[in-house]
């Protein structure tokens, strides 16, 4: 039997060895009853549960299929964490009485709906098996449906949960930033997911991504936007395969500001590339959080009361930039002549002169 089986959020027909028989005892989900062995189609990838405005109890789905053997079976399931931080279990048993369950796993404290595979060892060959997928956090502990699946006589698979590791967020501006990490899969289908937000509870998901079934040690990152500025965040990175669920360290970031967008700044810097009739005249602007444009003035008079010529209007990246180095080529300068120019930085809440830098021509 392959360990690459069951990962993530399952779209998949599998007919297992031995049958499958469900029933339907109570819980948040619905099972349907059948008596001779049958195929059975995943019916937990699709999350219609509307997002909760507020955080609340878990929402669990028990999901309905199962890849067994002679000695294991591989559950899968749905969790919305609905906005706290939630745990996940199985209980299974050899009647709907069930009895024994898997230890714990974390899940984060998104909406999103999430996978919830566990692995169960130590069971008996060819025998019915009850088993019910159960979540919890501080609001509540809600139990799924308990549904049934039968062990066969195929041998379990091999491997062991994936190993992930937050790294420290990258390309951080005003209202965006790139979340990283590493994860090695262990040689089984794996996914990873990032959780981010202004506290340990996180609140946010970045939906799941394929690592791959490797053993070697994966580099991933993804993208987030629509952060608020000048404001930490809490972030990590979460794996797994059929095997496990891990939940990565936790990291911080701070995005840049200013909290509220104002006028741009602007510093006129020494000008370079000077000879006879040609020069480059520098600078550097903060858009402040407004999208800003930069032009550079520049004359023969020190005060630049009369302007010799403006270069063109150019526009900084965007708002979300920080201090940007401006620049701008000038020509048809007179030989040997002092010249003073400066920057001129505007955004829709102000302009902003920089001071006025001197050169001369050769």
């Amino acid at each position: 039997m392959s360990q690459n089986s069951i990962i993530g959020i399952l779209a998949a027909i599998i007919i297992i060895g031995g049958g499958v028989w469900l029933f339907a005892s109570g819980g948040t989900g619905s099972g349907t009853a059948t008596t001779t062995p049958t195929t059975v189609t995943d019916t937990t990838t699709t999350d219609t549960t509307s997002v909760p405005a507020t955080a609340s109890a878990p929402a669990v789905t028990t999901g309905t299929l199962v890849v067994a053997s002679n000695a294991s079976a591989v559950m899968t399931g749905k969790v919305i964490p609905n906005g706290n931080p939630s745990t996940y279990w199985y209980e299974y048993g050899k009647t709907s009485s069930l009895g024994s369950r898997t230890p714990s796993q974390d899940l984060g404290s998104g909406f999103m709906s999430i996978s919830a595979p566990a692995f169960i060892t130590g069971l008996s060959a060819n025998t019915n098996y009850s088993y019910r997928l159960v979540a919890q956090n501080s609001f509540g502990t809600i139990q799924g449906t308990i549904l049934g699946f039968t062990t066969n006589n195929n041998p379990p698979p091999t491997g062991s949960a994936p190993v992930t590791r937050t790294d420290a967020a990258t390309s951080v501006q005003r209202t965006s930033a790139t979340l990283a990490g590493h994860v090695v899969p262990n040689g089984s289908d794996t996914s990873y997911w990032f959780e981010y937000g202004q506290s340990t509870s996180f609140g946010n998901i970045i939906a799941f991504n394929s690592a791959g079934a490797g053993t070697a040690s994966i580099n991933e990152s993804a993208a987030i936007s629509g952060l608020l500025p000048a404001t930490k965040y809490y972030f990590r990175m979460n794996a797994q395969n059929q095997f496990g669920t891990v939940i990565g360290a936790t990291l911080t970031f701070v995005t840049s500001g200013p909290a509220a967008a104002s006028a741009p700044s602007a510093n006129t810097t020494a000008a370079t590339k000077v000879t006879s009739t040609t020069a480059t005249l520098n600078g550097s602007a903060n858009p402040n959080g407004d999208s800003t444009s930069y032009w550079f003035e520049y004359g023969t008079d020190s005060s630049l009361n009369s302007l010799l010529g403006t270069t063109m209007h150019k526009v900084i990246v965007s708002s979300a930039a920080n201090q940007t180095n401006v620049s701008s080529d000038i020509t048809g300068l007179q030989t040997n002549t002092n010249y003073w120019y400066r920057v001129v930085t505007m955004n829709t809440l102000g302009t902003t002169n920089g001071a006025i830098v001197k050169f001369k021509t050769r």
